[in-house]
This record gives C-alpha cells, structure tokens and sequence, in this order.
C-alpha cells in the first residue's frame, strides 16, 4: 500500500513537473484557415418508404414491389446519368398505443432510397414525375458537394491553412522582434463541410414541365491550430 501511494505521488510530481515546464515555454499561438466556395454537383432525391402488414414476408414483399415499381418508372422514362441506391432496410414491431395500452398488430417494414445525379441533369423534372407515379411516395430533394470532390479538396485547403497559420505567425515575430520561431505543436480541427440545401417537394407535383434551380454555392473550409516557439 505503501508502494502505490509513493508511486501515485510520484507521478503526481511528474506531471506537475512536466506543466509547468510547458508553461515556460514561449509561444506564440496562430489558428491558420483557408476556405473554398464551389457549386453543388449533387442532386439527390432521398425518399422514405413504409408498408404495414400482418406478417413479415408481406411487408416486404410491398416494400420490395415498390422499390422495383420506381426502379422501373426511372429506366422507362429514359432518364440520363443516375443511380439508386437503397439503404437502411428494417422491419420492426407495429406497436399501437391506445388509452395508455399497447397493442402490436402485425409489423411495419421501412426502407430509404436515394436517386443521386449530376446537380445539372436537364432530367430533374423527369425523376420527380418517376418518383410519384411510382406511387404513395413522400421525398425531397438535397443539393450537396459530392464526397469525391470534398476529398479532392482536403490537401489543397490544408496547405493553405498552414501557409496563413505560417503567415500570421511571421507577422506577430517580426512586429515584435522575434527571431528564429519555429513550430512547436500542430492540431488539425474536423474540416468544415456545408449542410445540404434542401428543396422540399413532399407529395406536390411540379406545375412547370421544365424545373431550374441554381443552387448557391457552398463554403468548405480547413483550419489549423499552430504553436511556434522562440
């Protein structure tokens, strides 16, 4: 018992120890950041689905019979360049509360479906149609800065972080007469990415036949947090 006690004080000293030396040590500390406005390249449809029934295999069988049936109206309306993509399939309990009681009564299946395009396919109008004659089918419609051209983007916004960081660094030693700073410590902070812009279209068919949306253009961002000793 002994031992631990002097093993927990000692280390206790060598972490203060270890503190208080990094407090005397000069610094001069510089958040760096660089930044980038580009267009949405994206248009993506996200759309829910939800069938109900007594038994499991019904529901999806109805869940599947949908996704095939808008699957089928988006390859004969002869739509260019697009993809679906099916994701988070579940199928649970259908529990209904009433007057304080529950009571399940057969299972809900539920599934999401994303169209994703080019942010400028003249087939947007096209793909709305497809979705609502595909039947009882609520969605809307996000534009977004792909994950590819994001990643494209990282090294050339971390570069510039560094170089600003760099710069303000330079400017505060030489005003104040500093020499010979050099980098003590570099954290990377998560990167800025834009929340998707939304159009929502919920159950409403578009009266024009020709739909035109110019999305602004998003900021992504990187920032950098230096510290440079002397």
């Amino acid at each position: 018992m002994k031992a631990i006690l002097t093993f927990i004080l000692s280390m206790g000293f060598v972490v203060a120890l270890q503190a208080q030396q990094v407090q005397q040590v000069p610094l001069i500390e510089v958040h760096g950041y660089a930044e980038r406005s580009i267009a949405p390249n994206e248009a993506v449809f996200y759309i829910q689905l939800e069938e109900k029934a007594m038994k499991v295999a019904e529901a999806t069988k109805m869940l599947n019979t949908k996704t095939e049936l808008l699957a089928d109206k988006l390859k004969k309306a002869k739509i260019k360049d697009y993809k679906l993509v099916a994701d988070n399939y579940s199928v649970d309990l259908n529990r209904i509360y009433r007057s304080g009681v529950s009571r399940d009564s057969g299972y809900v299946a539920r599934q999401s479906l994303q169209v994703i395009t080019n942010s400028k396919n003249e087939d947007l109008q096209k793909i709305s149609e497809a979705i609502q004659e595909a039947g009882d089918m609520s969605f809307n419609l996000q534009f977004r800065v792909s994950e590819a051209t994001r990643l494209s983007l990282e090294n050339t916004l971390l570069t510039e972080a560094l170089k600003n960081a760099q710069s303000q660094a330079s400017l505060i030693a030489e005003t104040l007469g500093i020499r010979n700073i050099r980098v003590y410590n570099v954290s990377l902070q998560e990167p800025s990415y834009p929340e998707p812009m939304v159009k929502m279209m919920a159950d409403a068919r578009f009266e024009s036949s020709n739909m035109t949306i110019a999305p602004d253009d998003q900021k992504i961002g990187k920032r950098v947090f230096v510290k440079f000793t002397y």
